[in-house]
């Protein structure tokens, strides 16, 4: 008899010992996000949350405020958590090995969103096709100023979007400079995409070249914001195109006024619903429709690209018909 007591008791303790099974239709997904307070990622957010809940799933949202030590340390409190997936806005694609392996060996799937996880076994990534919106930046840029000297404004160095973009912003400059009509006078890294920054090194810029640049490539509005305040001391701003991504609302604004030329629109609702849908059905174990693959150090790594729009003040409306903005908010009312 104490026989058979010591073997059901080992058996309910090994029952309770088991890792709890996930609920295919109410999965519990992570979302950690790079920093909640750039105007970007809490859209990103908003609309994630929707889709994401009206599929049945509830979310659990993490803000690493721009600190790759804090972000590791939500993704382990995520992993703690018992979620079957975690989404990823990295902060440092470079530093997540760790942590996406211990995900996976808790068994649960992780997707990188819009910056790739470089070498790590992350089971998909979707993002807008980078390269194609450095192409656009460029082309947005070059249009406006067909010669002449140019400053290339990258994004942050341990973001592998920023090295994608100058990827496709190359493709279009290069003939340029084999031609001679244009001429890089400089280009630089800006450290967490940060506008403060873009602003001194804009000044520096212009000080080293007595204020002659005709042309900026910015990779983002933020970098943009920062260098539209250098060209505005120096009575250059709308005078100088320069180009961004993003369509933030001050951009776009902006846009309007003359002094950016262009950004480009990634309609952040297509990208966050479509990660929500693609996360549901990593956790419900079904198979999502993959458009490429990329390459991340560890393995090919199944893709989805969605394609971006070059937006000018020529088709700035395109933002309401989108409901991105009301045209109150882009009239600043």
């Amino acid at each position: 008899m104490k026989t058979v007591k010591r073997m059901l008791l080992a058996g309910a303790l090994a029952l309770f010992s088991l890792p709890l099974m996930a609920d295919p239709a109410n999965p519990k997904i992570g979302f950690s996000i790079d920093d909640l307070r750039l105007e970007r990622w809490s859209r990103d957010r908003d609309y994630f949350v929707a889709a994401a809940e009206e599929m049945g799933a509830k979310v659990f949202v993490q803000s690493a405020d721009a600190n790759e030590q804090k972000q590791i340390s939500q993704i382990e409190n995520l992993i703690s958590r018992g979620v079957d997936v975690i989404v990823i806005v990295p902060f440092n694609a470079t530093v997540l090995t760790n942590a996406v392996a211990e995900a996976k060996r808790a068994g649960i799937k992780v997707v990188s969103y819009d910056r790739l996880i470089l070498n790590a076994d992350i089971d998909a990534y979707i993002s807008f096709d980078n390269e194609k919106v450095g192409e656009l930046q460029a082309q947005g840029v070059l249009q406006a100023a067909p010669k002449g000297n140019y400053f290339l404004l990258g994004g942050a160095p341990t973001d592998n979007n920023a090295k994608v973009l100058r990827e496709g912003q190359m493709k279009v400059l290069q003939p340029a400079i084999d031609r001679g009509d244009i001429q890089i006078v400089g280009q630089q890294w800006v450290r967490e995409w940060n506008p403060t920054e873009a602003l001194s090194i804009v000044e520096n810029a212009l000080t080293r070249n007595d204020n002659k640049i005709d042309g900026i490539v910015a990779s983002n509005d933020a970098t943009a914001g920062g260098a539209i305040q250098a060209l505005a001391a120096q009575k250059l701003a709308g005078k100088v195109p320069i180009s961004g991504q993003d369509a933030d609302l001050a951009a776009v604004k902006r846009v309007i006024d003359g002094t950016q030329t262009m950004t480009v629109y990634k309609p952040l609702k297509l990208i966050a619903s479509e990660a929500a849908k693609l996360s549901v059905q990593l956790a419900r174990n079904e198979k999502p429709a993959f458009s490429s693959q990329l390459d991340n150090g560890a393995k090919k790594v199944d893709t989805i690209l969605l394609t971006p729009t070059l937006l000018t003040r020529d088709n700035i409306d395109l933002l309401e018909k989108d409901g991105f903005y009301t045209r109150a908010q882009i009239a600043g009312q």
